[in-house]
């Protein structure tokens, strides 16, 4: 079992805080995604955007990418605050619904056929084996402790499977965060400026299938100042606590 590092400990879970947190960033949590899909947006770029402005200087193909990942997160927030999010291949299919409309080979459904990952060897699964690696995650995610290591596993089996066609560590991601906060706890961003690392650590995930090095390198992602601010409200009278 993963030892929490800690700057983990105390921090209480409140989902109201949590969910509040992730509204304010979703502007940066767009335009961290788009960037390690290597789409030059800019950050103000993508808060026009998500205002409902076009920018110019980029590809009407690229900017509805942008959209579809705020679209996605303002559906996972609506599923969270009416108790319908969970780890299950329904809410999945759901939200890659919206994250990958216009942009995958199929949105919205498990894929029929073979892909590969760039820059590996590794070979995903069978799809027909899909459905039973899906539940086999969930299994394997409930028999963890800590909620940190159930989302992040969430993350590494879903990129890992490839269960979709396309916008698989996307949704690996909308899913371990759509777990965290749904329990209280804030959303892991992958920074843009640690592309590098996240892809070579990926690329060694991939290969080995030990999840342990991209643990660690996702909880080093939490912001610290999220942190803070759920720990504040261990010193006051919050009602949701």
């Amino acid at each position: 079992m993963h030892q929490p590092p800690d700057k983990h400990w105390d921090m209480p879970p409140n989902q109201s805080k949590a969910l509040m947190l992730a509204q304010r960033e979703v502007s940066v949590f767009v335009y961290d995604a788009v960037r390690l899909e290597g789409l030059n947006f800019t950050l103000p770029e993508i808060q026009t955007l998500l205002q409902g402005v076009t920018v110019g200087g980029h590809k009407l193909s690229d900017q509805q990418i942008a959209l579809n990942q705020g679209d996605a997160w303002k559906g996972l927030f609506r599923m969270i605050r009416e108790g319908e999010f969970e780890v299950s291949q329904d809410c999945a299919c759901q939200l890659h619904a919206i994250a990958a409309r216009e942009e995958a080979l199929e949105w919205g459904a498990f894929r029929t056929g073979g892909v590969l990952i760039a820059g590996t060897d590794y070979e995903p699964p069978d799809a027909g084996t899909l459905v039973t690696r899906f539940n086999e995650m969930v299994e394997r995610m409930a028999s963890l402790d800590d909620i940190y290591d159930q989302a992040i596993h969430v993350f590494l089996t879903m990129a890992r499977c490839q269960f979709f066609y396309d916008v698989n560590k996307r949704m690996g991601r909308f899913m371990m965060n759509g777990h965290l906060l749904k329990h209280g706890y804030p959303a892991i961003n992958v920074p843009a400026s640690r592309q590098l690392e996240f892809n070579e650590k990926m690329l060694r995930f991939y290969e080995s299938g030990v999840q342990q090095e991209m643990n660690d390198f996702m909880r080093s992602c939490l912001d610290p100042r999220a942190v803070k601010i759920m720990k504040e409200s261990k010193m006051g009278s919050d009602p949701n606590l």
